[in-house]
């Protein structure tokens, strides 16, 4: 059994268990950017475009409805006005074609364009585009390579390359017959080059092609069998097909080095030009696309490119967009998806930077839905840091215990993700010096006012707490009770934090117990009949369907169980009063001790199911306080 899949783990982002994305509007067809470009003012501005041709055509085009009248342009941009001057040069950048065949190709290209927008994509017609996809990148390499120093003999076959990667959208219907012509004909090969390519415009548009080639919905719009006893059969062999063909592409982009290109992209956009803008949304798209299919790729992204330190560095920006959100989510993946990159990320003072970011939503809330996602995502990624011993050590230096206790005392919304924060920067056996440093700036009396249902800001008003809330509560006074040594100080305030008036604080504890117990016995009744039906086909239930189902329990109610048994445990170990207290609470619902030890001898057991041949890992000294506890409580009983 993997024993980490039984302890908490931050939240997947919200951002990414929904809807689609959306880009951010492009700019309207008045705009100047675009007036610029249109085709019956390419004459006018060709000579005035700088050597990077930004803002090409994005009209599709193949020839000029006026090349007859203009009579001096060949299908390759070459100037027929001045073959005699240029003809040593042509044998050296020409495509190894003559005039003839490049007129021919260019005749018999329109034509397929002409048929193909009005037909269904076909395998013959994929091989049709795709080959005249390669002519067409090797006639504008040519032509920059030949003209290098004048943009107009080059910009109408940029305008043919920007045309020629939007015809590469609609691949996405039918990815288990197109995606595996892409990769064995090289077109991925050829596509990502284009990355490079010296114009943003074109790798924007490339960016934007891999992005709906690896979309979650590829596929989807596949027909189906009208029968419904074929729908569900047809459906499972056409994802595993689709999944496959997904692969393949994916590993054709890995083998070209498409993460890298993508971050060099990132490094050279300029976020102030709105094309720019959006396409370094697209980019991050693409980075999703991929880590959703393949959550181990997150490994590979962290060690092999610098997107960590862009993605820490652009949400660290004071102004607010929709970039720096999907920067924010893109990280939150990497770092909960990969120890090496929260390893990373915490050797760039990490925490820190979280920390500064967050520190605006101590006394406001996030001005719309999308920041508040923002916040959430940033969050997070701050979990996953603080969950390893060295995220622990820079949180407590850099004053993070002493932020999120400010954020309880305020009715914000940020009060229940520092709730979550400490659980985890709290947590054993790395979280003494934090539980140390939490009870040392007064944090108990505001932790205690929380589980009391009475936080909230200074006129008194209160946020009502979630369930997950309460399970993050009894997850940092857990961790109190595990790392403060006894007959401390800080140990003795705890205590007596819960024999104030007259064990009040018990009366709560066994009050979210009851209500976790009551969450518990609906997801049992759910696995009593899956065992049940399990049985009656014929099938076995093997260890991992039945540590698939202790988990369910676990995150049903099971873990607040277990916190809230093992605090009264310690308190009934520590004080008598609190013993007879929760004897008499426990028996007015037919319980008693029993019952909290036998919760915690399964907790024990499970830990047996592990190795533990460090005896001071978290996991072997978890081990010894449960079993003194389930000693303790059997003599009790």
């Amino acid at each position: 059994m993997d024993i980490d899949k039984m302890f908490k783990l931050p939240a997947m982002p919200p951002g990414r268990a929904g809807s689609k994305r959306k880009l951010p509007d492009l700019p309207s067809a008045d705009s100047e950017v675009l007036k610029r470009f249109r085709p019956e003012e390419s004459s006018s501005t060709s000579d005035e475009a700088p050597s990077g041709v930004r803002n090409i055509n994005h009209s599709a085009r193949v020839e000029d409805e006026n090349e007859e009248s203009a009579g001096t342009h060949n299908g390759n941009g070459y100037d027929e006005d001045n073959a005699d001057e240029d003809d040593e040069e042509g044998r050296f950048f020409g495509g190894g074609l003559n005039d003839e065949q490049n007129q021919i190709l260019d005749i018999f290209d329109k034509a397929t364009d002409d048929q193909e927008e009005t037909t269904a994509m076909t395998l013959p017609a994929l091989r049709r585009m795709t080959g005249q996809f390669e002519r067409i990148v090797t006639r504008n390499a040519e032509q920059r390579g030949k003209y290098a120093d004048d943009p107009s003999k080059f910009i109408d076959s940029e305008s043919d390359l920007d045309a020629m990667l939007k015809r590469f959208l609609p691949l996405t219907q039918n990815p288990t017959a197109f995606y595996p012509e892409l990769v064995k004909g090289g077109t991925i090969t050829l596509l990502v080059s284009l990355l490079s390519h010296e114009n943003t415009d074109i790798a924007i548009d490339v960016v934007e092609v891999l992005q709906e080639l690896t979309d979650e919905d590829v596929g989807v719009q596949g027909d189906l069998s009208d029968d419904d006893d074929d729908l569900a059969t047809q459906k499972a062999e056409g994802s595993s097909e689709t999944r496959l063909a997904m692969a393949e592409l994916i590993d054709a982009l890995i083998s070209n080095s498409v993460f890298e290109l993508l971050v060099s992209n990132l490094q050279r956009l300029d976020e102030k030009e709105d094309t720019d803008r959006q396409g370094v949304f697209s980019i991050l798209g693409v980075f999703e696309n991929l880590l959703s299919f393949m959550p181990p790729l997150a490994d590979e992204v962290g060690s092999t490119t610098p997107l960590l330190k862009w993605l820490l560095d652009r949400i660290s920006l004071e102004a607010y967009d929709s970039n720096k959100q999907y920067a924010s989510e893109i990280l939150s993946i990497l770092l909960q998806s990969s120890r090496s990159n929260a390893l990373k990320v915490i050797g760039m003072e990490g925490v820190d930077k979280l920390l500064t970011i967050l520190s605006q939503y101590r006394r406001q809330d996030p001005r719309e839905a999308e920041e508040e996602e923002f916040m959430e995502n940033t969050f997070n990624s701050l979990v996953s840091l603080v969950s390893l011993p060295e995220g622990k050590r820079q949180f407590v230096e850099a004053e993070g215990v002493e932020l999120m206790i400010m954020m309880l005392k305020e009715n914000k919304m940020s009060r229940s993700r520092a709730i979550k924060v400490l659980d985890y920067a709290l947590q054993p056996a790395d979280g003494v010096p934090a539980c140390e440093r939490f009870v040392e700036m007064l944090g108990l009396k505001t932790l205690f006012s929380s589980f009391m249902g009475k936080g909230g800001d200074k006129k008194g008003r209160v946020r009502a707490g979630t369930f997950e809330e309460d399970e993050h509560l009894l997850g940092i006074i857990s961790s109190l009770f595990t790392s403060l040594s006894s007959d401390t100080p800080p140990r003795l305030r705890l205590i007596a934090k819960f024999v104030e008036k007259d064990y009040e604080k018990v009366d709560r504890l066994l009050e979210l117990r009851r209500d976790a117990e009551g969450r518990l016995r609906t997801i049992d009744r759910q696995i009593a009949q899956q065992r049940k039906d399990l049985i009656a086909d014929g099938e076995d239930v093997d260890d991992d369907q039945e540590d698939e189902w202790y988990l369910d329990r676990l995150s049903s109610g099971l873990s607040a169980i277990q916190n809230a048994d093992y605090i009264l445990a310690w308190m009934c170990m520590e004080d008598d009063g609190a013993k007879l207290h929760a004897q008499t609470l426990l028996s007015r619902t037919g319980q008693s001790l029993s019952d909290v030890r036998d919760v915690l001898s399964e907790m024990a057991a499970r830990l047996d199911d592990d190795d533990q041949d460090d005896p001071e890992s978290a996991l072997a000294q978890q081990k010894v306080i449960l079993d003194h506890l389930v000693a303790f409580l059997g003599d009790s009983s």
